[in-house]
Formats: C-alpha cells, sequence, structure tokens
C-alpha cells in the first residue's frame, strides 16, 4: 500500500514500494524534460530505489543529475541554483525504518502544487508498467548541493563570514545517523560556533525514533551535559525538521522551535506569518503581540508555502519543527532552525531554557490513530464538538477560546491524526479523549 498526498509518496518497501514503483514514478515526473536533480536520504534501501529513478528520469528523456547523500531542502536549493527543471527527492522523511517513498519539487525549489500532484498520480496509474530496463543510463554525479544549500541558509539568517564567532557557541547535533547533521555542522561551524557531532554519520544505522520527539532526544540531552553545549539540536532522516534540546538536556519540544524562530525573525523583519491548522497558538500570540497578520493553511509544507507567498510572509511553518524562512528559500529547512536558534542566544546573552521559558505557554498532546474508515468517522467527529467553532478546511479543527483540536487523517502515514492543545495537559488530554471516542465509532477499516 502507498500513502500518497500532496507531501509525495510513501510505502513499505517490498510492500507496495519497489525499484518498479520509483522507475514508474521518475518516468512520469521525468516528461518535464530537461536536468532533474535527485537526492536521498541516508535510510538502508535508498540507493537501491535511486538507481531506479536515474534509469526512469532518463528513460523519459530527461537529463538526471545525482547530488548524492543530501537533506530534502539542499535538494530544493539545488533545483534553484542550478537551474533545473525538478528535483525527485528518495525519502520517507520521519516515516518508521523500513519505509520510503519520494518528494517532488518544481522548478521554483518548492513542492509540486496539489494540482501538480494529482496530475502525476494519474499518469503514473494511467501508464503501462515499463519495459525491463535498458543498460544503465549516464548521470552526471554534482557532488556541491551541500555547499550551495549551507551559502544559501547563512546568507538568509545574517550569519555569514562567522557572524557568531565571538559568541562562542557550542551546539550539539543530532543527525538520526541520516542526512541534516551534513548540512547543519557545516553551517553552524561556518557561522563560527563549534558543533560538536552526534549520530551524523548518514548510514542509515538509527540508534532511535526517528522523529525528533522528546522521548527521542536522551542521547542528545545527554551530550549537551556532558559537553557544556549551549544547546542541541536534533534533525529528522531528511534534515528539514528541528527540534531543540537547552542547555540542561532538556527536550523544549518541536512546537517551541517555530515558536522561537516567529519571535526572532518578527524582530528583525516584521510581517505576516503563516502555520497550519495543527501548529501552537503561541505563534499566533507572538504576532499579535507583534500587530502583524496571522493565517493558517491546510497541513503540509506546499499549502504553507503557498499561503506564506499570497499574503507576503517573511516566517512561518509547521509546528512539528518545520521553519520556513523565505529569506534563505521557501521550504521547511532544520539547519535554518538551527542558525536561529544560534543566532537568538548569542545575542540574548542568555541560555535557551530562559528564552524558551519567555515564549507563550500551551500544553499539546498529539495522537495516531489506526484502523479508522474516515469518510464514516467524519460526521462523528464533528458530532462530539457541537459547543466549538469548526473548520472543514482539512479534516476537522474545532476551537474555542485558548483551547482547539484537530482531527485529520494523515498524508504521510495510515492514520488519523489527533492534535490538542489547551491551557493544561488535563485539558487536552480530554480533547483526545472526546476525538478517540467518536473515531472508535467508526470501527475499523476493513477496506
Amino acid at each position: 500500500m502507498l500513502v500518497r498526498s500532496v507531501s509525495g509518496v510513501r510505502g513499505i518497501v517490498g510492500d507496495g514500494l519497489s525499484p518498479e514503483t520509483a522507475r514508474a514514478y521518475a518516468r512520469a515526473f521525468g516528461t518535464r524534460g530537461g536536468g532533474i536533480v535527485v537526492g536521498q536520504d541516508a535510510r538502508s534501501n535508498g540507493l537501491w530505489l535511486a538507481q531506479a529513478v536515474l534509469a526512469g528520469l532518463a528513460e523519459a528523456g530527461a537529463r538526471p543529475a545525482y547530488l548524492g547523500l543530501v537533506a530534502t531542502p539542499a535538494v530544493q536549493v539545488a533545483v534553484e541554483e542550478m537551474g533545473a527543471a525538478g528535483g525527485f527527492i528518495v525519502t520517507a522523511s520521519h516515516n518508521p525504518d523500513g519505509w520510503n517513498g519520494f518528494k517532488f519539487v518544481g522548478a521554483d525549489g518548492t513542492f509540486l502544487a496539489p494540482e501538480e500532484m494529482e496530475a502525476l498520480f494519474a499518469a503514473v496509474d494511467a501508464a503501462a508498467p515499463p519495459a525491463a530496463a535498458a543498460d544503465a543510463p549516464s548521470c552526471a554525479f554534482e557532488p556541491g548541493a551541500v555547499g550551495l544549500h549551507v551559502r544559501r541558509c547563512l546568507a538568509g539568517t545574517g550569519l555569514a563570514g562567522g557572524a557568531l564567532a565571538a559568541a562562542r557557541l557550542r551546539v550539539v547535533v543530532d543527525g538520526c545517523r541520516s542526512v541534516g547533521g551534513l548540512s547543519t555542522v557545516r553551517a553552524l561551524r561556518e557561522a563560527g560556533c563549534e558543533a560538536v557531532e552526534l549520530d551524523c554519520e548518514p548510514d542509515g544505522r538509527f540508534t532511535r525514533g526517528l522523529e525528533p520527539l522528546p522521548e527521542n532526544l536522551g542521547a542528545l540531552g545527554a551530550r549537551v551535559r556532558e559537553t557544556r553545549a549551549h544547546f542541541g539540536v536534533a534533525h529528522d532522516p531528511d534534515g528539514d525538521r528541528a527540534a531543540l534540546v537547552d542547555e540542561k538536556g532538556e527536550p523544549l519540544g518541536e512546537e517551541r522551535t517555530l515558536a522561537l524562530a516567529v519571535r526572532e525573525e518578527l524582530a528583525r523583519r516584521p510581517g505576516p506569518v503563516v502555520v497550519n491548522l495543527s501548529t501552537s497558538a503561541a505563534s499566533e500570540d507572538l504576532a499579535r503581540a507583534a500587530g502583524v497578520p496571522f493565517h493558517r493553511s491546510r497541513v503540509g509544507e506546499r499549502h504553507v508555502v503557498g499561503r506564506m507567498r499570497e499574503v507576503g510572509a517573511g516566517i512561518g511553518g509547521e509546528g512539528n519543527g518545520g521553519v520556513i524562512l523565505p529569506a534563505a528559500h521557501w521550504g521547511r529547512d532544520g539547519t535554518v532552525a538551527a542558525l536561529i536558534t544560534a543566532r537568538a542566544v548569542a545575542q540574548a546573552r542568555e541560555p535557551l531554557s530562559g528564552l524558551a521559558a519567555t515564549l507563550p505557554a500551551y500544553e499539546m498532546r498529539k495522537e495516531k490513530i489506526e484502523g479508522v474508515r474516515w469518510p464514516e468517522a467524519r460526521e462523528r467527529v464533528r458530532a462530539a464538538f457541537p459547543d466549538a467553532a469548526a473548520d472543514d478546511t482539512d479534516g476537522w479543527r474545532f476551537a474555542w477560546s485558548g483551547e482547539w483540536i484537530h482531527v485529520r487523517p494523515s498524508g504521510t502515514e495510515p492514520v488519523v491524526r489527533v492534535i490538542a492543545e489547551a491551557p493544561t495537559a488535563e485539558r487536552a488530554r480530554e480533547l483526545c479523549a472526546r476525538a478517540r471516542e467518536a473515531l472508535a465509532k467508526s470501527g475499523s477499516d476493513r477496506r
């Protein structure tokens, strides 16, 4: 089974996802012609799939260029910097080991728009299975994508040329044994920081849960304390998300990565802010305090980017640690998040724990519910929250004064996501329990 959405394609290798699948999607994507760059994260089956992608692109008449092991945002930057017609990324982002997938980048360096994704899926579904692969196609190897990415991140955050050297910051980078550390370690060092590497070897031998959630960051916290670092930053396998650990080794939670970035950027360049429907109200509070417009979009980087462009936002993102800074490029970027945090700590001359303590405080609870028939569950969920202001832009989002809950089918996993935020953890749990009960009444998915 494949999970297809505006976020791309994901599946379990050997159960719906194979080199033949990769080749079919590459053939459909390659019809745009021109040069197309291909990058991958460090999952053990990534090279196997990337080789099939390169073959499929060549068969479609495109000119593939292999970037190697690079973060997703590095591929986005490479498309722009190299004038490519698009980018094809072999990654399953935060999905568990055993999964892999594909992300698709247009010529402007952003992910394909929803209508473009639908057209791509339709082309794949309508195409005949490809014939046996011919001889290996010629393919250029372009090893400079990390450097291009680092340069854009430093310029966008104003930290080129060792700008933070005087602060003598020490930062631990948890690369999840994948590609995030490749850009972040180099960017921090070029900004003038000392970067301590933790699991930055991109060999795909994962040693922790792949999402940078607090329960997965024990080793990072320990290394921060051991090295007396100013903070730590952890990435997911493709490096577009970042979670922070303070100088005490305590995880701050992904939501505070974006909230901190929003506050820092609004202090430098006030302007509209855009986040998705599942993101904490902290960013909304910060926008209100700065006197700037605030907007929400559907979940998914491409939806957030589209709304940011519409309103001219200078900062935005998603509460899973995905910071979007257009001054660097139009995409979520864990390296950008790390640099903004380093700049904030250096300029404030106080610990990260102190900076985090002054952010708007809420309690958030996130759950994943399996085996739900969403079409049947949809109206049951609506009926469970009759007293709320309802938004059906993306699943259901119900809001009251100071609290909300978002219930939606995931675009990256076969689950329904339930995210609630309230002034207390108990209230957030209560909201999730109401949603869980409504979802359970829909029965299990036996399709």
